[in-house]
């Protein structure tokens, strides 16, 4: 303080002693014009020397208040302002605040509004019991559609992630078909391993074209060659999709919108070059990931073979409790209507199996029906 009423500037002498402005500027507000040597620079706690809380007696007159509001009064409103008015209107003085009023009712208990229970989420991959229990992993399969490059290219972006591990893929290119898709997988497991479970939305691209019952596309013919489950999750529901969907924003924010790449090769070689080093990043997640199957070394396509194992639909019941899978309509339960269900398609046994789904209770998922039905599945259409 002597350094300043010399002249020396409060800037200064902070840097001088080494503490910040804003403590140069306390201490000259506490000496004020006294003599340094009568000035008191014990340490004062930031909290108030005295409380000042309502009295029981007011607090009471709250309450009842509130509760003559609420049980006699005509205009029926209760509140924190509607009390503060009505004690007002008496005209007998020492009236709480509004906010004052509100806190001596939530201290005493007496407010209606409950509040909100947040419930922790359901596990990864909760509607696959497997993929729950970190047995099994699942690679959640979109795209990226109608980006336009400089000079009027339009590109379509394959995209992957796997739920437990965060594996990463990318594969750019033109206009987005089902044969770009499966080559871009098969590339993708080929180098990194085969999955229990492909995750797909209901777009035709990935489920084949669907104008009759019966029909599987040539990307659900590949993942069950290869003993990879296809899981179809319900259009317009939120949360099945969310870790692709993730990775494609920050696909977009961390190569497409950072680099504004102006050719297919350049946008290849960035986006291969993200992938590679996201992973790198994800080293730890991936080696405590579920393991992943080798991909058959003697493996060869065969589009007409009879198609064998098993798929799954995640769907949502209609007001009937009923739901529409491969063309064919099922009443499920009709205590179930609106919800959510896992329907199992067993193709070479014969039958469908729906098990009920409930976000809140994800360990319990009761078998609602098991329905007999040949599978007479037609050759690929698209």
């Amino acid at each position: 303080m002597e350094l300043v009423r010399a002249g020396a500037s409060l800037r200064a002498v902070a840097q001088q002693c080494r503490v910040s402005l804003r403590t140069v500027q306390r201490w000259m507000t506490r000496a004020g014009r006294e003599d340094l040597a009568q000035v008191d620079w014990t340490d004062r706690p930031s909290v108030p020397h005295t409380i000042q809380r309502t009295g029981l007696i007011a607090e009471d007159r709250v309450v009842q208040m509130r509760r003559y509001l609420r049980e006699d009064s005509d205009l029926g409103e209760y509140g924190a302002p509607a009390i503060h008015r009505a004690l007002e209107a008496e005209g007998l003085g020492g009236v709480p605040s509004i906010r004052t009023i509100g806190r001596i009712l939530e201290r005493r208990g007496a407010l209606d509004g409950r509040r909100r229970v947040r419930r922790p989420p359901p596990p990864l991959g909760w509607y696959l019991p497997d993929v729950a229990m970190r047995r099994a992993d699942v690679d959640s399969v979109d795209a990226v559609e109608d980006l336009c490059m400089a000079g009027g290219t339009m590109v379509d972006v394959v995209t992957c992630v796997s739920l437990h591990g965060g594996l990463p893929g990318a594969w750019p290119g033109p206009t987005l078909t089902t044969k770009r898709t499966m080559e871009s997988l098969i590339s993708h497991w080929v180098a990194t391993g085969l999955p229990a479970y492909a995750q797909f939305d209901n777009a035709p691209t990935f489920t084949g074209a669907q104008r009759y019952p019966n029909v599987l596309g040539r990307l659900v013919r590949l993942c069950l060659g290869l003993g990879v489950v296809p899981v179809f999750v319900p259009p317009r529901e939120s949360g099945f999709q969310a870790a692709v969907e993730g990775f494609n924003g920050r696909w977009q924010a961390k190569v497409w919108h950072r680099f504004a790449p102006s050719t297919m090769p350049v946008l290849e070689e960035r986006s291969t070059r993200y992938v590679l080093a996201y992973r790198v990043r994800l080293a730890p997640r991936l080696d405590a990931a579920p393991a992943r199957r080798p991909f058959p070394a003697r493996w060869r396509s065969a589009r007409e073979a009879v198609p064998r194992g098993r798929l799954v639909y995640v769907r949502r019941t209609d007001a009937h409790g009923a739901v529409e899978v491969l063309g064919h309509g099922f009443t499920v339960s009709p205590t179930w209507p609106h919800r959510l269900v896992r329907c199992e398609v067993a193709l070479s046994a014969g039958h469908v199996s729906f098990y009920a789904l409930r976000r809140r209770a994800p360990n319990d998922q009761p078998l609602l029906r098991t329905v007999s039905h040949r599978w007479d599945i037609r050759p690929p259409t698209d």
